[in-house]
């Protein structure tokens, strides 16, 4: 945090300041270990193991929060006899499908609720990330289910929860991540001492958390740690997203993702939504709790937004008009798409994928077989100049005279040229100000789009085709101004607040929504940020002035509440667990929820409210269920829905590892999307053979002084300076064992790239002992390129294409290579040293990655263990080797 989010860091040092322990994990010393209490270096991929320890210590040792679990989790639901997990089938949970690589979740659900299930191992959801698109509504689940209050039924949430964690002992977790007993311990007693009635303490994560084939379960596990010990909700809790740009959480509320729509709406499938009420229903399941009851409100006052007057009940709000997805549609799929030449033009907006995504010679090779290309951006980046600069140029795999794309670089406006808002880490709305003008050509992305769509629909403004009437039918009538004919960013922002459609009135919160196509939503979680037809983001009260929410900096979704679930800061009853953290609590003389911050509950419900019979959406949220968002009202310590890859997260190796999971049969994450395709050729992990062939883990993350893949910073001539060349840094013994000199070069080889670097030797990188052997890991920087001041190789060419099934984000924190003295090789020498150990691993083109690696699928590529084996492996608690 301290290295890549330094202006958040200082209120950590704050905290420190006043008596908090700071704990550090990661595989390299940072600046954040320099100043953390604790530092704890760990094996890169293996988080689950460690955090999955934390719970069993909790657990063990009897060290929940149990009021609030029982109260506000599903500790006490009953869970399906029909239910196996990883502890049973060596890994893997049931419903199991290895010709799909996906699972049925019908033997996860509530006992007697098994035909809820709407997932069925077909894997089509893995292909449209839907345990990213349902967010947290996930599949349906009843409003009520069996529960034993006593969490003494041996099928309840919290006994398997404490039968599932059970091997992750400290000495599990040392085999495992190579930290050592004694500091994980020191860390599990730090977290839980910290967290009761009178303490919290909080989890905070960066972006590379989720860059994992395992990533959302990271998360997942961070939260089971954070509920059970009752710091969700409440102040000085809960768990914080750092996100790599100021508006990375605004990209996902008013989303560039293919499979959301504004406010964590789904995209509508073909085959699965052909009717507005199929995909509303989808959303809302019927019978369940909560406001994503509210569904219908929320997608018809979207649509009405989008096309205004051609939107009305009688044509379902224009909903013929939504595209809708087929399959994988992410940005993966598309490159490799693009090598095989099926598609034929390419948008680029801030990003630099040439050299800042995962596989950067797909990603070339992927560019320079389109037609067209546009890019806007500030700087001529990599992916504008990759026909002949970019390191294939060399190889002769791309030759700029024959290159048949034909690249249109469009100038872009930066942050301070243009006015609008950012959404950040907190979900914080923040106005900026156009502080000057942009030079020559450059323009903002709103003037892009808008006049993008205002030629394109006066080109067709005589068309009788009825493919184009979901164009000329938008809404699309934004106000302008200036000599360029600027779109107006408030009007944008007062769109996506919402409005009464008869009178042009701002909404104030989202329960003003409607279905009837009354009201015009933008993005319904944002509604408020223009209320009164003021522009919230745009406040900037001092802090002295105001209380310590400070609720009138900025604007925050929803409603502008800080802590999101915050009635969970609140007992049963409504009262504060304690006066020291006391934060939003029932007023029963006023007959009303208060508090500090914007109570995230309805705010006359009264804790004694119980629903009635047959009651769905809000209305079926009893008065102490907190979590208004979830199907249940609960927060979920196990997922019977909407996690694609376990109800439960469970330690895999990463895709690429040099070592066998020591936790089970079952090595890497049996649902991770894989894409099988020539040039996404993965290198071996065991049980395959020729493992040792790339015998070192490299992890990679920012630095200080560049921002991202380098694309502005490396044009900044004092930032240049400051990080003037791409290094590798290496531990003093790995050195030794490689021959590597400190200032000198290396080279590291993957299956798919050869990159070259400086060496910097350093003890920030610490040798681990993992499971009797010494792993030795390499840190590398991802912000080079060919453009720029300074130039390097980039390190995400050592990648290969291997995704989190959840999300479809690529893998991109660890992999392996090997590394070698010296400077790489160039033109097709460089080919042959890449094809010389692709050979010696058995990358043959034929080559089939083996998904499922225990025998408990009954798959025929199944490998590893007989019955007996795993039989005798479960006994003793540790798995077969």
């Amino acid at each position: 945090m301290a290295e890549a989010h330094p202006v958040g860091f200082q209120w950590v040092m704050e905290a420190k300041k006043r008596g908090a322990k700071v704990f550090h994990v990661d595989p390299r010393f940072t600046r954040t270990s320099a100043l953390a209490d604790t530092y704890l270096p760990i094996r890169a991929g293996t988080d689950i193991a460690l955090l999955g320890g934390v719970v069993r210590y909790i657990l063990e040792n009897q060290l929940d929060f149990r009021e609030y679990v029982l109260a506000y989790t599903n500790a006490a639901n009953i869970v399906s006899e029909q239910f196996a997990d990883t502890e049973d089938l060596d890994g893997l949970f049931s419903g199991y499908n290895p010709d799909t690589g996906s699972y049925d979740h019908a033997s996860w659900q509530y006992d007697g609720q098994e035909g809820n299930a709407t997932v069925r191992g077909t894997g089509k959801e893995r292909d449209s990330a839907s345990g990213l698109e349902h967010e947290s509504h996930g599949e349906p689940v009843p409003a009520r289910a069996p529960r034993d209050e006593t969490l003494q039924h041996p099928r309840c949430v919290y006994q398997i929860l404490k039968r599932h964690f059970s091997r992750y002992t400290p000495e599990m977790v040392a085999r495992v991540c190579g930290i050592p007993e004694e500091r994980f311990l020191e860390l599990a007693r730090a977290w839980t001492e910290n967290s009761g009635r009178e303490r919290t303490g909080a989890l905070v994560y960066s972006v590379g958390w989720t860059q994992h084939s395992v990533g959302v379960q990271y998360i997942r596990t961070g939260s089971i740690i954070q509920t059970l010990l009752g710091n969700m909700g409440r102040p000085g809790g809960g768990i914080l997203a750092l996100r790599g740009h100021a508006s990375i959480q605004g990209s996902t509320d008013i989303p560039t993702l293919f499979n959301l729509l504004p406010g964590y709406l789904p995209m509508p499938h073909h085959a699965d939504h052909p009717t507005f009420d199929e995909w509303v229903d989808s959303i809302r399941h019927p019978g369940q709790k909560g406001f994503w009851g509210d569904s219908r409100a929320f997608a018809a006052s979207l649509l009405k937004a989008y096309w205004g007057d051609a939107a009305t009940p009688e044509n379902d709000f224009c909903y013929g008009y939504m595209p809708r997805m087929t399959g994988d549609h992410g940005t993966y799929q598309q490159v490799l798409n693009m090598i095989d030449g099926r598609v034929k033009g390419y948008f680029l907006l801030g990003q630099n994928p040439a050299v800042g995504s995962a596989h950067g010679r797909a990603q070339r090779l992927g560019m320079a077989n389109l037609d067209w290309l546009v890019v806007r951006d500030l700087f001529m980046i990599e992916s504008a100049t990759f026909w002949k600069n970019g390191p294939e140029v060399a190889t002769g795999e791309i030759v700029p005279e024959e290159c048949r794309t034909e690249v249109f670089f469009l100038p872009a406006a930066s942050h301070v040229e243009k006015e609008g808002t950012f959404t950040q880490t907190q979900r914080l709305l923040q106005w900026r100000e156009k502080a000057v003008d942009a030079p020559g050509d450059a323009r903002s992305e709103l003037w892009f789009f808008y006049h993008l769509g205002r030629v394109l629909r006066e080109k067709l403004a005589g068309s009788t085709q009825r493919r184009d009437r979901a164009l000329l039918d938008l809404a699309w009538d934004y106000p302008t101004h200036g000599p360029h004919a600027e779109p107006s960013a408030e009007a944008v922002l007062k769109e996506i607040n919402g409005y009464e459609v008869a009178t042009g009135r701002p909404l104030g919160v989202f329960t003003e929504a409607r279905d009837d196509g009354s009201t015009a939503i933008g993005c319904w979680i944002y509604s408020g940020v223009y209320a009164d037809g003021v522009n919230q983001a745009a406040r900037r009260r001092p802090r002295h002035e105001q209380d310590w929410v400070a609720a009138e900096w900025g604007w925050a979704w929803p409603a502008n509440r800080r802590t999101l679930y915050n009635r969970a800061s609140a007992d049963p009853d409504g009262r504060p667990w304690s006066e020291r953290k006391k934060y939003v609590w029932w007023d029963p003389d006023a007959g009303e929820w208060t508090g500090y911050d914007v109570p995230d509950f309805e705010k006359t419900k009264p804790p004694s409210y119980r629903p009635p019979e047959g009651a769905s959406g809000p209305a079926a949220l009893a008065g102490d269920d907190p979590f208004i968002m979830q199907g249940d009202g609960k927060a979920w310590l196990y997922a019977p829905g909407g996690v694609l890859d376990g109800p439960l997260p469970t330690h895999y190796e990463p895709a690429e590892s040099p070592m066998r999971n020591p936790l089970y049969g079952q090595q890497a994450n049996p649902t991770r999307k894989i894409y099988e395709h020539p040039i996404n050729r993965m290198n071996p992990s065991p049980p395959e053979p020729h493992s040792q062939v790339f015998p070192y883990v490299f992890t990679v993350s920012r630095l200080t002084e560049h921002h991202t893949a380098g694309g502005m910073s490396r044009t900044v001539p004092r930032l240049a300076e400051l990080q003037p060349e791409m290094f590798v840094e290496v531990s003093p013994e790995l050195a030794g064992e490689v021959g590597l000199a400190h200032l000198g070069w290396a080279h590291l080889i993957s299956g798919r790239a050869v990159i070259e670097a400086r060496v910097l030797v350093t003890d920030r990188l610490t040798p681990l002992r993992v499971d009797g052997r010494i792993i030795h890991q390499v840190w590398l920087p991802y912000h080079f390129g060919t453009e720029g001041l300074v130039t390097g190789d980039s390190a995400n060419d050592l990648f290969g294409i291997t995704l989190d099934p959840n999300v479809l984000i690529q893998e991109s924190k660890v992999g392996t290579c090997d590394i070698r003295p010296g400077r790489r090789p160039t033109g097709p020498s460089l080919l042959d040293l890449v094809g010389d150990y692709q050979r010696r691993a058995g990358m043959t083109p034929d080559r089939k990655v083996p998904v499922v690696t225990t025998d408990a699928a009954g798959g025929d590529d199944a490998a590893g263990s007989t019955d007996e084996q795993s039989a005798a492996a479960h006994q003793d608690g540790e798995p077969h080797a």
